[in-house]
């Protein structure tokens, strides 16, 4: 197993950047949740998968046809 090792500081509100490297590494993105797991002494920084219903246009997927576009798209 290959070790990897990155700093960042902690803001005086107690934010964390994660380092651009960490966030490609993981495809975090603005927005995304993470899950910090604690195991064995050390802390795993873990990305989320987000839920279907999350999106809020998940809910309009009837609506995203070819001919939707067609009829609407120049609105």
């Amino acid at each position: 197993m290959r070790t990897t090792e990155v700093t960042a500081r902690v803001s005086t509100k107690a934010q964390l950047v994660l380092p651009k490297r960490i966030r490609e590494k993981l495809g975090i993105n603005p927005g995304d949740l993470v899950r910090f797991v604690e195991r064995d002494g050390a802390v795993v920084i873990e990305r989320l998968e987000r839920e279907p219903a999350e999106d809020p246009f998940a809910l309009f997927d009837e609506w995203s046809s070819a001919a939707d576009a067609e009829a609407y798209g120049d609105l």
